[in-house]
């Protein structure tokens, strides 16, 4: 199965792209560690990506697309992945169809994760990420916090608020989300491949899983 993961910053596309990979075997093809890897790296490209990240913008179309059809190129997404973060754009989607139709493959299903903005700000501005391995954690919600404040729990790393992660970046991160978004889904939305899950409230990521799958067996 083919499956792409929509939806805003701090929606917890990640926790449900995890859920579903291993629900279904397939790989989790995330972006954001495609780009905090390629940021990482002492390159042109890397730079470029680091320097968007920092100021909470999109990265252009042209290196989003480059990184990523690097990564779908790779024998292990083959039979199915779940690609959380890509497409943002129509034009990233069309870029995306294209890259698997070049393969004799296609999309199953496109899954929209819902969330009030007000939560969102507030989710986004709890999340603390490991300096040294990526782990994502939320002093927000009890499961979500490390054992030790400050301190990851994989590999006892650093843990850090991004720069991307301040309330007033986050605002501006989801006025371009909103602004991409729209077009984006009525994009899979005449195809008919796009499905909506609501995960406002508050709910856990095991109740909006279990929606995430009533949604796929419609």
């Amino acid at each position: 199965m083919r499956i792409v993961l929509l939806g805003a910053p701090g929606a917890g596309k990640g926790t449900q792209a995890r859920l579903l990979a291993t629900h279904f075997m397939i790989p989790n093809v995330g972006t954001g560690h495609m780009f905090r890897a390629a940021a990482s790296a002492d390159t042109e490209l890397g730079r470029e990506v680091n320097k968007f990240i920092r100021e909470g913008a999109l990265v252009p179309d042209d290196i989003v697309v480059r990184i990523v059809k690097e990564r779908l190129s790779h024998a292990d997404v083959s039979s199915g992945f779940v690609l959380d973060g890509f497409p943002r754009t129509v034009l990233q989607a069309n870029e995306l169809d294209e890259a698997l139709e070049e393969k004799g493959r296609k999309l199953d299903v496109v899954i929209s994760i819902e969330i009030k903005e007000s939560e969102l700000i507030e989710r986004l501005s709890h999340r603390r990420t490991c300096r040294h391995c990526g782990t994502v954690y939320n002093t927000l919600f009890e499961k979500q916090r490390p054992k030790e404040e400050g301190v990851c729990d994989r590999c006892g790393g650093e843990l850090v608020q991004r720069n991307d992660e301040n309330p007033e970046v986050i605002k501006e991160r989801l006025r371009i989300f909103n602004e991409n978004n729209e077009p984006l889904e009525k994009y899979y939305s005449k195809k008919g491949l796009l499905k909506k899950v609501g995960a406002s409230n508050y709910l856990t990521p095991q109740h909006v899983f279990a929606d995430v799958l009533a949604a796929l067996a419609k």
